[in-house]
């Protein structure tokens, strides 16, 4: 039978964790609030080729975030998580500081690899933590709180960039994130990883060969990844590209920063709602992460179309909507990730999920969409985004029937 309750240091090491993501994504959307402005800086202007280059900065994030995830996972479903973590966030913090003293592109490059590096080994640690703290029947709530840092850190990361930029300079807004990194990364070096020991006292045993072919075999899982990957491409584009697109409908410099709040509050009500609402429909819709997930989706993708035929400043009341809908799979679809997947390979699970999701989404989004954008206008990249979270939608509610079944047999096994 599942416990019931959280563990001791539940909370504690929520807030930690929750604390650390808020300055993960701020961290990674600083990037995109100044890119205008990198832009200018080392490139000439009218240059078609410009927007294609950064854009590729996002990228060389993504890929070695997606490339360090599966090694690091590994090592975090062997070793103290809390020990990989603190670390990740020690390396992460480091380079994005460094980031503000690029003299060119190759070394925002460089930075920007290490600090994908850096975020390859919290990715998939974090959430496994929390799933072992805290039991099934509250695990979307929870996780929707952890996750709330997307949408509130990467508002953030908008509107500090976007202002910090306007009065000190692009450099600046590096330099500010690292040093509540570096605070944080070592408070997690004092916190003790759950796994140690189980409700019977037992230790618990590390995963085998077969514990992961389960997990490529269930069929939920892999479902939720195709879908997340389709999400993934609309979310890293639309965010990725936002600042630009804002230039292009002529939006002053200071629209930036109400794209930030807008997506602070669509994201954290967005992202509270859909895991609430998955937890309190599970009984009735065994699916009901995915059907949550889904449906979001589908509500979402027409609204980006209408944002781009609305003139300003109404066109702020669909870009509200969308956001809104993008964010509603947040808590759903990595609760789900956690359920079916048994706490002997979580991390890896997550780590898998990191590879595919951002080698098939975010790490091509940017330069093809900029690509897109410079050869034709924002207007049909947008598109583009709005035709994935269509796709997203559509496999979401194609796995609901396999979810049920999938978590009951990891529950079955770890009773």
């Amino acid at each position: 039978m599942s416990i019931q309750q959280p563990r001791t240091g539940a909370r504690t090491a929520l807030a930690l964790l929750l604390g650390i993501n808020f300055f993960n994504y701020i961290d990674r959307y600083i990037l995109a609030s100044v890119e205008p402005s990198i832009r200018a800086t080392f490139f000439v202007p009218g240059d078609p080729n410009a927007m294609a280059i950064t854009g590729a900065l996002g990228t060389a994030f993504i890929v070695s975030y997606m490339i360090s995830a599966p090694a690091l996972g590994w090592l975090a479903d062997r070793f103290s998580r809390w020990v990989i973590i603190g670390s990740a966030v020690i390396l992460w913090s480091l380079a994005s500081g460094a980031s503000g003293l690029a003299g060119s592109i190759a070394a925002l490059f460089i930075t920007r690899i290490f600090v994908g590096i850096g975020e390859g080994g919290y990715g998939p640690a974090a959430p496994p933590i929390i799933s072992d703290l805290f039991p099934l029947a509250t695990r979307g709530r929870v996780l929707a709180v952890f996750f709330t840092a997307i949408p509130v850190g990467s508002a953030l990361g908008y509107v500090l960039g976007g202002l910090i930029n306007i009065h000190l300079g692009w450099r600046a807004a590096f330099y500010f994130v690292a040093p509540p990194g570096l605070l944080l990364g070592l408070l997690c070096f004092f916190q003790k990883d759950p796994r140690v020991r189980d409700a019977t006292g037992e230790r618990r045993h590390t995963a085998s060969r077969a514990d992961y072919i389960r997990l490529l075999q269930t069929r939920s899982y892999t479902f939720n990844i195709f879908a997340q990957t389709a999400m993934t491409f609309a979310l890293g584009g639309l965010s990725f590209w936002t600042p630009a697109y804002l230039e292009f409908r002529h939006q002053p410099a200071s629209a930036t920063p109400i794209f930030g709040g807008i997506t602070v509050v669509a994201g954290l009500i967005s992202t509270l709602v859909g895991g609430f609402l998955a937890d309190r429909l599970r009984p009735r819709f065994p699916g009901s992460y995915f059907l949550v997930s889904g449906v979001g989706m589908l509500i979402g993708f027409p609204l980006v179309i209408a944002m781009l035929y609305t003139p300003f400043p109404y066109a702020w009341i669909p870009m509200f909507g969308a956001l809104f809908f993008i964010f509603f799979n947040t808590g759903p679809a990595n609760t789900a990730l956690a359920n079916v997947s048994l706490p002997s390979v979580r991390a890896t699970a997550f780590a898998l999920n990191i590879l595919i999701i951002h080698a098939l989404g975010d790490a091509i989004a940017p330069p093809l969409l900029g690509a897109v954008a410079g050869h034709a206008n924002m207007n049909v990249a947008f598109l583009v985004v709005s035709a994935t979270m269509l796709v997203s939608g559509v496999i979401w509610l194609a796995g609901m029937k396999y979810l049920a079944a999938d978590t009951a047999a990891v529950e079955h096994a770890t009773s």
